[in-house]
């Protein structure tokens, strides 16, 4: 099992930038899919961005695309999630996650086994 924990977050206000990382330990994440979520009060998780253990291919919901970039970095074991041009509807605790099995599309939340604590992201208008 890998342990993740993230960091980054904090108040922004719209139309700002935040940097969210994601450390991982005790297994190497270069085998795995990373994936970013995030939860509002009241809401499902839903996925925000993924990346394949390759690092060849990316993924991101409708909501964030160009706005949002992940990337990884197998070396430091790490994945970020860069994001701009934030708008309040982006505020939500934003979770790592890591996953071995490629079953199912890298969007499903149910497939990601290795979560992180979280990280609370506060978007003001």
């Amino acid at each position: 099992q890998v342990q993740l924990v993230e960091s980054g977050g904090g108040l922004v206000q719209a139309g700002g930038s935040l940097r969210l990382s994601c450390a991982a330990s005790g297994r190497t994440v270069s085998s795995r899919d990373m994936g970013w979520f995030r939860q509002a009060p009241g809401k499902e998780r839903e996925f925000v961005a993924a990346v394949s253990r390759s690092g060849l291919a990316t993924y991101y919901s409708d909501s964030v695309k160009g706005r949002f970039t992940i990337s990884r970095d197998d070396a430091k074991n790490t994945v970020n999630l860069q994001m701009n041009s934030l708008k309040p509807e982006d505020t939500a605790i934003y979770y790592c996650a890591a996953r071995l099995s490629q079953s199912s599309p890298i969007t499903n939340v149910r497939t990601f086994t290795s979560w992180g604590q979280g990280t609370q992201v506060t978007v003001s208008s």
